[in-house]
Order: C-alpha cells, then sequence, then structure tokens
C-alpha cells in the first residue's frame, strides 16, 4: 500500500561497511513507498558494503561523504545497524557532528539492531528510552538510558527496533513518526 504520508522529507542514511543490509533495505523501501528522498551517507564515497549476518551482501552506491552532510539539508535520519558498521561510526567524528545536529534539531532519528552505539558514542541517551539488540542494552544503561525488548520503541523523537525480523514493525513505527514530524513542521512553517 503506497502512500504519500512523506513526500518531499529529506533522509538521510547512514551507513559505513559492514551494515546488515535487510535493515537498509527494507526501512529505505518503507520510507520510498512513503514517497520520502532517501539519500546514503557514509564516510567514504563510491559505495559502502552491506552484509547479510555474516556474508557479504550487495554494495550501495554513497550519495555524499558524510563529513560534507549538513544536517540542515535532511529532515529524519536512518540508522541501520551490524556490529562492524555501528562499532564504526560511532568512532567517527563527522557522525558525531552530524547525529547530534539532527538531535539539536529534534528531528527524527531511526535506529535498529547496533545502530544506537552512536547515540550511546555521542552523548545523547540520557533519559531516553530505547530497544536494540539485546547485547548493547548495558552500554545503554550505562549511558543513562532506558533499554526494553520490545519490537520497537518510539521516545520522542526517536524509533528504535532490535533486529532484522522487527523491520515491518520497525517501518511501521519509523514511517509513523517521520510523518508526525513532517506536519509538525508544516504547521509551524504555516
Amino acid at each position: 500500500m503506497a502512500t504519500k504520508r512523506l513526500q518531499g522529507m529529506q533522509v538521510a542514511i547512514s551507513v559505513t561497511n559492514g551494515f546488515e543490509q535487510a535493515e537498509l533495505e527494507g526501512p529505505r523501501k518503507a520510507l520510498d513507498d512513503a514517497e520520502a528522498t532517501t539519500l546514503v551517507i557514509a564516510p567514504e564515497s563510491r559505495t559502502a558494503q552491506g552484509m547479510n549476518h555474516n556474508d557479504k551482501g550487495d554494495e550501495f552506491t554513497v550519495g555524499e561523504v558524510l563529513a560534507d552532510a549538513n544536517a540542515e539539508q535532511f529532515d529524519a535520519v536512518l540508522l541501520p545497524g551490524g556490529v562492524v558498521n555501528a562499532d564504526t561510526l560511532r568512532m567517527n567524528p563527522a557522525a558525531h557532528r552530524f547525529v547530534p545536529s539532527m538531535q539539536a534539531e529534534s528531528k527524527p532519528i531511526a535506529m535498529i539492531c547496533h545502530a544506537p552505539w552512536l547515540l550511546v558514542s555521542s552523548g545523547l541517551m540520557k533519559g531516553r528510552h530505547i530497544t536494540s539488540y539485546y547485547t548493547l542494552q548495558d552500554d545503554i544503561r550505562n549511558a543513562g538510558g532506558k533499554w526494553s525488548d520490545q519490537e520497537t520503541v518510539v521516545d520522542q523523537n526517536w524509533v528504535s527496533s532490535r533486529k532484522p525480523d522487527d523491520i515491518p514493525a520497525f517501518n511501521k513505527a519509523m514511517v509513523q513518526l517521520f510523518a508526525q514530524s513532517q506536519e509538525k513542521a508544516r504547521k509551524a512553517g504555516a
């Protein structure tokens, strides 16, 4: 069921090599079906390597280098997981500028699996409620967040999910959160 709920919304998808391919493809399709415009941003130009768990997946074209990305040009950000991807991004200075800039504007942030590591390392977790892959729960709690074992958790401008099996529920919650944010922005601009 295609809907134009997100028409005109610009969504950054921030990854690096080693991201979980299903966690990019499924949510990106949901965003495309809702008529959002998506752009893969990564630390290096050209392509980013997807993974299907431990096996190499497809390479995806990078639309913009993360260091050149400006939070002002995007309305929301999607952070797919994957251990290597999330661990690498959380140590990237450009990611530490981009995602906190999105948060400073209260723009929606969608994260799945290991992706919350970036928000932990960026100092954004205190007082927030999320879910993630279960191995991150100690990191989240130690950073001052509340962790729950649920398909999805929506907390203010954040939506989070645990793993690829949760993608259908994650997509629904993500599109709904993004649509609410877009409607709020329209009303504020009117």
